[in-house]
């Protein structure tokens, strides 16, 4: 049972990102949009019958959970803590797992140098920063000269990531990989 080292805003003021002692997951990322998507992960589900709740996000050491607008912190945050708590911990890590992130995707990472280079430079220079604040995110696909990107966890209905964010990211790929790519979120 994972214990929750602490408890942290978001820039995002409707999620939460819970960090905990112990490991949920190892390298892969775990985003849900609705309970329903949410129905086939133990844990997930689990954090979504509390109520109230309108995505879950984890990975590695951390959980963070979007709330409704109705909902008040002060009331779901002890109600979220038990199924976080009750959550199984990962018992190793493995390299395996962390090639399995993305899945599909992951596959086309691999053929493509110039995906392989932006998600490089995503992983150096932008998802630790999205990480801290609850968030991540995943290349879904480049498609002649644009890059398609998904934000995850507490980035995925922040509306500072669908501007400002996601103009450092295009300019930074423009200036470091191609000048011509333009990036949407999806």
């Amino acid at each position: 049972m994972p214990k929750i080292a602490d408890i942290q805003e978001t820039p995002n003021p409707n999620a939460v990102k819970f960090i905990l002692k112990e490991p949920v997951s190892y390298g892969t990322s775990h985003s849900f949009k609705n309970a329903e998507s949410a129905k086939d992960d133990r844990f997930a589900a689990s954090i979504f019958e509390v109520g109230n709740v309108v995505s879950v996000f984890y990975m590695d050491k951390m959980v963070t959970v979007e709330k409704t607008d109705d909902a008040e912190w002060d009331e779901i945050l002890p109600e979220l803590a038990v199924p976080i708590r009750a959550a199984e911990p990962v018992a190793n890590g493995n390299g395996s797992a962390a090639k399995a992130v993305g899945g599909a995707i992951a596959a086309a990472l691999d053929d493509d140098p110039v995906i392989r280079e932006i998600d490089a430079l995503l992983d150096d220079r932008i998802r630790p920063y999205l990480a801290s604040d609850g968030g991540w995110l995943e290349i879904v696909g480049l498609e002649e000269s644009t890059l398609k990107i998904r934000y995850q966890g507490a980035c995925g209905s922040c509306p500072s990531s669908l501007t400002g964010t996601l103009m450092a990211i295009e300019n930074m790929i423009r200036e470091e990989i191609d000048p011509n790519i333009d990036v949407v979120a999806v």
